[in-house]
């Protein structure tokens, strides 16, 4: 990885898509910060198209679409995207999400989970999914090392679910879908960018193993500093990594991409 500061003017002139993840990405200790909401506001004025790419719950995401300086938000880790319209928003739904029995399949994994980890729990969060469930490993207490965010990975894939490890929860879910595949279908579909524009033109920042398939696919990738205990479990890490950490590391990096834009 290379420092955010190597971003070259040239690559940064061309940017005008920020994709990022929300929890320590955005956040610190659960909290939004100063520097991150504001640097979204800077971007957003200066005509940048924002996009979160979260694996947080349609209810955040139905207050995120309708309160933040964003175009849209991808969704329960690719499920579905709510995209803003002149009178609230469009929800698009992954053609593969999971059909009506999801919640007694999801409800089996969580009993058989919870069964074998003794003291973990679900997110608080739970009540307002659709279509995952949230193990929550690091944000309320009792808190579990990395090495159960494994474990817990694990015993979901082993009943035939996807999961994908954040920097608080372990998330899972039925369905052919990912945070990049709802992101490129946005892209394509609605904005009507090719492959090579989206290589070209789209910035996105994230923290975890769950942001792998963005960093592996987009080459103006980066990672905020705090990234640097998952990199173990990461083959493709992003191609650049920020001095600071956390939202600040969001700041710093739209800060770079602002001051070399006409936009800025």
């Amino acid at each position: 990885m290379q420092s955010i500061q190597a971003l070259p003017e040239s690559s940064a002139s061309r940017i005008d898509f920020i994709l990022c993840d929300i929890d320590d990405t955005l956040t610190r200790d659960g909290f939004l910060l100063p520097q991150a909401y504001e640097a979204l506001w800077s971007l957003y004025r200066a005509g940048l198209r924002i996009v979160p790419v979260t694996g947080r719950p349609a209810g955040w995401c139905d207050m995120i679409i309708r309160q933040w300086p964003v175009d849209a938000v991808v969704g329960e880790n690719g499920a579905f995207v709510m995209l803003r319209t002149q009178f609230g928003y469009d929800l698009i739904m992954h053609r593969s999400v999971a059909g009506d029995d999801v919640q007694k399949r999801l409800k089996d994994i969580r009993d058989f989970v919870l069964e074998e980890i003794p003291g973990l729990k679900v997110a608080r969060d739970q009540s307002f999914r659709w279509f995952d469930l949230a193990l929550d490993f690091a944000e309320d207490p009792p808190r579990f090392g990395m090495e159960t965010a494994v474990r817990i990975k694990e015993l979901c894939e082993s009943k035939g679910a996807t999961a994908k490890i954040s920097s608080i929860h372990v998330n899972t879910w039925f369905g052919d879908y990912s945070k990049l595949d709802m992101a490129r279908e946005l892209l394509a579909t609605h904005y009507k960018l090719t492959e090579q524009d989206q290589k070209e033109r789209v910035f996105f920042c994230g923290d975890s193993p769950n942001d792998e398939p963005m960093f592996s696919f987009f080459p103006l990738a980066c990672g905020v500093r705090n990234i640097e205990p998952f990199l173990t479990l990461m083959k493709n890490p992003p191609s650049f990594v920020t001095n600071k950490s956390h939202g600040e590391g969001f700041a710093e990096a739209a800060g770079i991409i602002l001051s070399v834009s006409k936009r800025a």
